[in-house]
């Protein structure tokens, strides 16, 4: 490339993706909203702002995140170049060696800022980039703990905001498992799109090693858990919020998605698999519209 600037252009981007960086910033803003609107029920809004310890837990997540898209593209370097071509063209403009450099800089930092809050803090945060490092290298080939543990490492953050202003009650407890049972779903969704390239380069996977027939249950028995989940939250809080109709439309939600489950239409699962992820980022606006208003008009 001989446009300098178009060439240190491209190593930006490149890196932005390959850090995930864009999923990062999303997990920051839901990190955030639920953090203040439905882990902090004490805290005022000028109390919060000033609680440096949160806000150092919060960007300790952040830099663990963002290493751990780092770790996770370099060992999905291979199966990346078949399932996400594109990508994987723009990251080539950066040698993976710097990647590593800004692995080990973003863990290191993220420790640091740990250690300055607490030493449980710091054990919080080596364990959640240890298992990071470990399901990039090893968990990610292993059927259903692939899935689970990606689950998990997802909400691994959202457990220590949780711990730390230990707000436990049924309600978060069922959110919880809302929320565990839709990403969970989503990642089996996104296994049905590349089990040809997981099989090639060694992941095992539900989609990859059972029929389309016992991959397809799996996915509408989940939906249906998804829904009990569902059903119970609205019982226990009732039709009376914002954040309570989004969970009623969760449920029609999930009707759509067992319809292009049973659906063998060429890009049912290409669909369905984006209006589940869209879903979750309307589940964040509604927490944080519910927030405000419970806050500031009620």
């Amino acid at each position: 490339m001989k446009n300098p600037l178009l060439y240190r252009l491209s190593q930006f981007i490149a890196f932005l993706m390959g850090a995930r960086v864009f999923v990062t910033l999303l997990l920051t803003f839901a990190l955030y909203v639920s953090t203040f609107f439905l882990f902090n029920q004490e805290e005022s809004l000028i109390k919060f702002v000033f609680d440096f310890k949160a806000h150092g837990i919060i960007f300790c997540s952040i830099l663990s995140i963002l290493a751990g898209g780092i770790i996770n593209q370099f060992y999905d370097r291979e199966k990346d170049q078949v399932t996400k071509p594109f990508r994987t063209r723009i990251q080539n403009f950066l040698k993976q060696k710097y990647f590593l450099y800004a692995y080990l800089i973003l863990n290191l930092v993220s420790l640091s800022i740990a250690a300055m809050i607490s030493m449980r803090v710091f054990f919080f945060f080596l364990f959640y980039q240890f298992l990071m490092w470990l399901y990039s290298h090893k968990l990610s080939k292993i059927m259903i703990v692939n899935n689970l543990t990606f689950v998990g490492l997802s909400l691994y953050p959202f457990f220590g905001m949780l711990v730390y202003y230990r707000t436990f009650s049924f309600y978060i407890l069922l959110m919880s498992l809302f929320i565990f049972l839709m990403l969970l779903i989503i990642d089996v969704l996104k296994d049905t799109l590349t089990k040809n390239a997981d099989k090639i380069f060694g992941y095992q996977t539900i989609a990859n090693t059972f029929s389309s027939r016992i991959t397809d249950t799996v996915i509408v028995l989940l939906l249906l858990a998804a829904q009990v989940s569902t059903g119970m939250i609205i019982i226990k809080v009732g039709l009376k919020s914002i954040m309570s109709y989004y969970f009623g439309f969760s449920i029609f939600v999930q009707i759509i998605s067992i319809f292009f489950v049973l659906n063998k239409t060429k890009n049912s699962k290409f669909i369905n698999l984006n209006m589940l992820r869209i879903w979750i980022f309307v589940g964040i606006i509604s927490m944080l519209a519910n927030g405000i208003n419970q806050h500031y008009f009620s």
